[in-house]
């Protein structure tokens, strides 16, 4: 069994032709991501039990002539910051290290259901915030595929999981760009679904109206699978849409022919590395050769995305937090003193740099005098992104950027500079305010470097089918 090659299609070939059994690939998925994460650093918790009580109930259905469902023995890790009931869920925060939580997320339950194994829970920024996996209260994630470099974030544990073959299956979390930015930096399939399309019951709230949870993959295929299995409404989630979920896998047939694909040119300007941009346009050229027709457009309001973002998020992070204040379920510090000096401590000693300076810059803006200036002025900026995209869809069917300006760069070369950082999520956070869906696939390597590229590829709201269609077509051609 060569387990850090495996795919759905081949688990399920292996399942069906008694090259294996689910319980012998579970446990051989325990061997190799233990081993593996002493040196990656992916997850911050196995769970075997877990695992081998999954691969026990699908073995058992083998045995009793049934189908195999969806995901039957198919291993996955989870991001840190989804529920998972009995299963510490850190969110890489010390203030949580000790939570259990007493129910699991939807999205986590509608994979058990279809027979997934779960591995465990991959290690991530704290509470999601970040964009290189280094704000991990625990430790940070190697990336795999480009030693020393950082993972992306903040999914990057998840991330990381499918590109060293240790989970071919992750959930993460993407908020302004942490699914797709780790996919382009690990070399996965990274796929961000339209706001509401999937439930974020159980998912840790960070901003609330830019949270989405989406999958990691090895290719479109297999993400397309886990999106038909966690995609459709939830009672649990007020804010989960009941759009019908088209037949995913189905639509990808390759045929492209026809389609038209917005280049915004605010995304091709200064700031683009330019081995980054040489791959994004043969790319282009590359889906130009299977038929779709390239049509320069302009997304006039992209400069002011960063700020806009960075207003919204934190103003939204800042509320969120409020919860973790040593009294309920969370850490609570040790020293003496009154009630005030109890929340100051624990949070003080909970709470990370990057969580802190979010936190500190998201009540500022919401406070008095300055919520008009700040926040509300954001929201209105917000929608004028969200109509660059809807004038956009007029008159293509799909938009083309890159997924970050540069390649992985080195871990710690940019945590001095958290401005730095928060530039390398340009390309991802516009998608997320308009709310509409996204996905990277990889496009090649730096020449200079070999660094893995990410092709970003967004639709309109709820047309993951076509925007699915298109990845897979160009994951056809060889080119990545």
């Amino acid at each position: 069994m060569d387990y850090p090659s495996l795919t759905i299609d081949s688990i399920h070939a292996g399942l069906r032709d008694k090259a294996f059994s689910a319980t012998e690939l579970a446990a051989e998925a325990i061997r190799f991501a233990q081993a593996s994460n002493q040196e990656i650093g992916a997850f911050l918790h196995f769970t075997p039990e877990s695992a081998l009580a999954a691969a026990a109930a699908t073995d058992a259905r083998l045995a009793a002539g049934e189908e195999l469902l969806p995901l039957d023995g198919v291993p996955v890790a989870i991001k840190d910051v989804i529920m998972t009931e009995g299963v510490r869920t850190t969110c890489a925060s010390k203030i949580l290290e000790n939570f259990v939580p007493p129910y699991t997320a939807t999205a986590v339950r509608r994979l058990e259901a279809a027979g997934a194994m779960m591995l465990g829970k991959a290690n991530c920024d704290e509470f999601a915030m970040g964009s290189s996996n280094e704000n991990s209260a625990f430790y940070p994630v190697q990336n795999p595929a480009a030693p020393g470099r950082a993972p992306g974030g903040s999914s990057g544990g998840s991330a990381a999981a499918v590109a060293a073959g240790m989970a071919p299956i992750a959930l993460g979390s993407d908020t302004g760009g942490s699914i797709r930015q780790p996919a382009s930096f690990c070399g996965v399939v990274g796929v961000l679904p339209t706001y509401g399309r999937v439930s974020r019951y159980g998912l840790a709230a960070f901003a609330s109206s830019l949270d989405h949870i989406g999958p990691f993959s090895k290719n479109v295929k297999d993400s397309a699978r886990v999106m038909e299995l966690i995609s459709g409404r939830d009672p649990k989630d007020s804010t989960s849409a009941g759009a019908p979920v088209d037949d995913y896998v189905a639509a990808l047939d390759g045929q492209v022919k026809g389609l038209k694909i917005g280049i915004p040119k605010e995304y091709f300007a200064e700031g683009l590395d330019p081995e980054v941009g040489a791959r994004i346009q043969q790319a282009i050229q590359a889906l130009e050769k299977l038929g779709c027709e390239p049509v320069e457009i302009s997304m006039p309001h992209t400069e002011y995305a960063i700020a806009t973002y960075y207003l919204i998020c934190t103003a939204e992070a800042s509320a969120n937090l409020a919860r973790y204040d040593g009294v309920r379920y969370t850490r609570r510090s040790e020293k003496g003193g009154d009630l005030r000096a109890m929340y100051r401590d624990s949070r003080h000693e909970g709470f990370g740099k990057e969580v802190t300076r979010r936190i500190i810059l998201g009540t500022y803006v919401l406070s008095s005098g300055y919520y008009d200036a700040y926040y509300r002025k954001a929201q209105k900026v917000r929608r004028l992104i969200t109509q660059d995209f809807e004038k956009a869809f007029e008159t293509v069917d799909a938009i083309v950027t890159p997924v970050s300006p540069t390649p992985p760069f080195k871990l710690g070369e940019l945590t001095a500079d958290p401005l730095a950082m928060y530039l390398s999520d340009i390309y991802t956070v516009t998608a997320s305010l308009a709310g509409i869906c996204g996905v990277s696939v990889p496009c090649g390597v730096t020449q200079t470097e070999g660094l893995p590229v990410g092709l970003q590829i967004l639709a309109k709201h709820f047309d993951e089918a076509r925007m699915l269609k298109l990845a897979d077509a160009y994951e056809r051609t060889g080119r990545a």
